[in-house]
C-alpha cells in the first residue's frame, strides 16, 4: 500500500476503518439507526458553528453539490456563478442541466475572489436566485474567503451554495456567521473517512425557496427535499449506507476531539510552502493559498509524471497531479485531515528532495529541512 498524501482521498485512521466493520442493522427498520443519523447530524453542525440541519446523503461530495443546484434551481433562473478555479466554472455545468441560466463571474485564477471588485459588479448585477462559491478550488489549491465573500452576497439578497469539501475542518468555516445557506462537505478529505458519502447543511432560507418552487426537482436522488420530515416519520428517503455512516461518525469524533485541528493544518501548510520556495520551486497561486494543499509548477528539467512515478515507485507515496487546464502542469501534495502530521509530511519532503535530484532538477535547499525549521 501507497502513503496516500494527495489531496483526497487521504488516509484513514484504524477507528474509523473499525467502525464501518461493525455489525450492520437494518437502516431502513432500526429506529436506533434514525436517532444515530440525526445526532451525527447535529455533530456536524455543531463542528460547523451552526443551528441549521445537515444531511448525510448516500454519494461522493459531488453528489451534495448536484444535489444543491437540483433542490434550488428552476427552469429560466440567473445564478451566478462565481470562478477563478476549475470546480468553480464546474458549476455552470450543474446549474444548466436542471434549466438554470448560469452567468459567470470570471476572475483572475492565480489570485483569490477580490470582495471589493465583486462588490462594484453587484451593484449593477445582483438579480440572481443564488450564487455558487468554491472555497478551497482543489486542482489549483486556490482558498476563496467565503467569510467575506457569502455575507455580501446575502447583503444584495443572493443565496449561496458553497462547496468547501476541500477544505472544512483544514480551513475554518462558521456556517450561521458566514450566512452560508447550502454548504457541501465530502468524508474523504479533511474529514479523513473513505469516500463514498457527501453531507450538506442548509438554511432556512433554503429550505423555503425549495418550498416555495414552482415546478418539481428534477431529480429523486440529487434532491434535498425528499429528506424532508424523515425524522418525525422514521423513515429515510432510501436506504442509508450504514456502515459508511457509522465509519463518518468515527470520523467526526475524532474531529470533536482535535481542539488543535486548525492550527495544526495553519503550521504545516506555512512550513510546506516556505519548503518549496526555500527550494527555488514556484508555487502555483500567486495568493490564495490553503492549509490543506501544496500546489507547485512542475520544474522545466522533468514532467509531472516523471515525479510522481519515482515518488510511488521509490519512496511508496503517493502524491497528486491535476487535471483540466492544468493537467501534467503541477504537482499537489495534500496535508489534509489524518495527513496534516509532522512525522508524515517530514518523509514526504524527504523523498521529494530525493526524486527531484534525481530527475535532475538543482535545489537551493533542502525541503524536509526547511518544513522542520519551520515547525
Amino acid at each position: 500500500m501507497y502513503k496516500i498524501m494527495t489531496p483526497g482521498p487521504t488516509q484513514v485512521k484504524e477507528n474509523v476503518r473499525m467502525a464501518r466493520s461493525l455489525e450492520c442493522t437494518n437502516p431502513d427498520l432500526d429506529e436506533e439507526f434514525v436517532e444515530f443519523y440525526k445526532e451525527t447530524c447535529e455533530l456536524i453542525s455543531s463542528l460547523l458553528h451552526t443551528k441549521n440541519e445537515t444531511l448525510i446523503l448516500d454519494g461522493e461530495g459531488i453528489l451534495g453539490l448536484e444535489a444543491a443546484c437540483a433542490s434550488l434551481t428552476e427552469p429560466g433562473d440567473k445564478v451566478l456563478v462565481l470562478d477563478n478555479g476549475i470546480y468553480g466554472k464546474g458549476f455552470a455545468d450543474f446549474v444548466s442541466m436542471y434549466g438554470g441560466k448560469p452567468e459567470l463571474y470570471t476572475v483572475d485564477d492565480k489570485n483569490p475572489i477580490d470582495t471589493v471588485a465583486l462588490e462594484e459588479y453587484l451593484k449593477d448585477n445582483h438579480d440572481y436566485k443564488y450564487a455558487t462559491v468554491v472555497h478551497c478550488d482543489t486542482p489549483s489549491g486556490m482558498l476563496n474567503d467565503i467569510g467575506s465573500i457569502c455575507p455580501l452576497l446575502k447583503k444584495y439578497g443572493i443565496m449561496t451554495v458553497v462547496d468547501s469539501v476541500s477544505a472544512m475542518f483544514g480551513e475554518e468555516v462558521r456556517v450561521d456567521d458566514y450566512q452560508i445557506d447550502i454548504l457541501c462537505g465530502g468524508s474523504q478529505k479533511a474529514v479523513s473517512a473513505p469516500p463514498g458519502l457527501t453531507f450538506v447543511v442548509v438554511s432556512e432560507d433554503a429550505k423555503k425557496a425549495m418550498a416555495e418552487r414552482k415546478t418539481p426537482i428534477a431529480s429523486f436522488y440529487a434532491n434535498l427535499k425528499v429528506f424532508e420530515g424523515y425524522y418525525e416519520a422514521k423513515w429515510f428517503p432510501y436506504t442509508m449506507p450504514i456502515s459508511d455512516i457509522y465509519g463518518l461518525r468515527a470520523a467526526f469524533d475524532n474531529i470533536a476531539a482535535d481542539k488543535d485541528m486548525l492550527e495544526r493544518h495553519a503550521k504545516i501548510g506555512n512550513a510546506c510552502r516556505k519548503a518549496v520556495t526555500e527550494a527555488g520551486l514556484k508555487l502555483h497561486l500567486e495568493a490564495g493559498f490553503s492549509n490543506t494543499v501544496t500546489v507547485f509548477d512542475v520544474p522545466g528539467e522533468t514532467t509531472a509524471k516523471e515525479i510522481l512515478d519515482t515518488m510511488r515507485k521509490e519512496h511508496n507515496i503517493m502524491l497528486a497531479g491535476s487535471f483540466d487546464t492544468l493537467a501534467g502542469q503541477v504537482i499537489r501534495i495534500g496535508h489534509m485531515g489524518s495527513n496534516a502530521n509532522v512525522e508524515d509530511m517530514l518523509e514526504t519532503l524527504g523523498a521529494l528532495d530525493d526524486t527531484l535530484k534525481k530527475l535532475g532538477v538543482s535545489l537551493k535547499a533542502d525541503m524536509k529541512e526547511v518544513f522542520q525549521k519551520n515547525m
